[in-house]
């Protein structure tokens, strides 16, 4: 029995060229949102304060 993960490479690999386009640029867009919503959930929980801080401090 194969894996959701080995199923979605199956279907992944069978696509055309066209179609792999789009799924690409479709996946790229997904992962930048949740790149944001991370950032956005670091920040507010205080995980990037230390960055913020060294930045203001260097000349």
């Amino acid at each position: 029995m194969m894996t959701r993960l080995e199923q979605i490479e199956k279907s992944v690999a069978s696509l055309s060229d066209e179609e792999l386009k789009s799924f690409a640029e479709w996946f790229d867009e997904l992962r930048w949102q949740r790149w944001d919503r991370q950032i956005e959930a670091d920040t507010k929980a205080g995980k990037l304060d230390r960055f913020l801080t060294a930045a203001r401090t260097k000349p």
